[in-house]
């Protein structure tokens, strides 16, 4: 649904983005992750026909964004990381300017506009002032606006920046019912751990190259090297620690209570053995399971924290 061949962008003597290559299918959520300033918004103005690429191409649904515009809009919502709402407009005003500004019909927008506040839980909210909403109120009402002529693919920069934890708890939820009802979104940010539990597929992106890129549950072994194990032991905790600490691919332990979080090179089949091994000695364990890793410690690993 979004495709990107050797995408370049060059500000002057500036790279903002540089042979960026991106695959994105239908339907599927893409994390877009950077520090600030990598190229994350840059490449997003481009799919959304805002800014040309100065070599490379990219597609949404097919079409060239910079040969066929009108009809990649009409495919997109776009959300960029600061947008203006109109203050003086109520919730349902300024919905209603948005339909009408994508031409639907007068008599169609009353229902329209009910079913998009009651997707991003701004039902209690259709006659308040945009003025008067807080900022998570603003977000989603921006989101709102994405959504108004029915969309196939999202473009969201940044859409949980500067929110308090409740409302990045429901802006979550709502790109989850997004995701379930068939949408393509990419959503990008700063801090990878945010994304994690909303995307398929993980790029990370530095200095406008693409660095990193796995699907979500396998970014931490694929990209920073090791899997994280976590074992739970009903007792002899310290002696599960003695037996293993020297067990090859295992380069630490975290005891943590009654569970043991070790940092693991080896593949799956090692795992059995390790498994094995405690099993074979008699020690009580509970449960055995690979965690989907530190993602902090994978972004601050294959970054440099200097953005461009």
């Amino acid at each position: 649904m979004i495709r990107t061949v050797n995408l370049t962008k060059r500000f002057g003597k500036f790279q903002a983005v540089q042979n960026l290559n991106l695959h994105i299918p239908k339907g599927s959520v893409f994390g877009f992750v950077g520090p600030n300033g990598a190229g994350k918004s840059t490449t997003m103005s481009i799919l959304a026909t805002l800014s040309e690429p100065t070599a490379g191409q990219a597609y949404v649904g097919g079409f060239n964004v910079i040969k066929h515009p009108d009809k990649v809009r009409q495919l997109i919502g776009y959300m960029p990381d600061f947008f203006g709402v109109y203050d003086n407009l109520t919730a349902v005003e300024y919905l209603d300017f948005y339909a009408g500004a994508y031409d639907i019909p007068k008599e169609k927008r009353p229902a329209l506009i009910r079913d998009l506040l009651e997707l991003v839980n701004l039902s209690m909210k259709a006659d308040a002032y945009v003025d008067t909403l807080s900022r998570g109120m603003k977000q989603r009402l921006g989101l709102a606006r994405c959504l108004v002529h029915d969309p196939q693919v999202l473009i969201l920069d940044e859409p949980a920046s500067g929110l308090d934890p409740r409302a990045r708890i429901e802006m979550k939820d709502i790109l989850k019912e997004l995701k379930s009802l068939g949408k393509t979104i990419i959503i990008s940010s700063h801090i990878l751990p945010e994304l994690a539990e909303m995307c398929d597929t993980i790029g990370i992106i530095e200095q406008g190259q693409l660095i990193a890129l796995a699907p979500v549950d396998q970014i931490a072994s694929r990209v920073a090297g090791h899997r994280v194990l976590r074992i739970r032991l009903l007792d002899r905790v310290e002696e599960a620690h003695a037996q293993i600490h020297y067990f090859e691919g295992v380069t630490n332990i975290e005891v943590q209570e009654n569970d043991l979080l070790i940092h693991y090179t080896g593949d799956e089949a090692s795992q059995v053995a390790l498994l094995a091994k405690l099993v074979q000695n008699g020690l009580p364990v509970l449960s055995f399971a690979e965690e989907a890793g530190n993602l902090e410690e994978v972004f601050l690993t294959v970054t440099k924290g200097v953005g461009s």
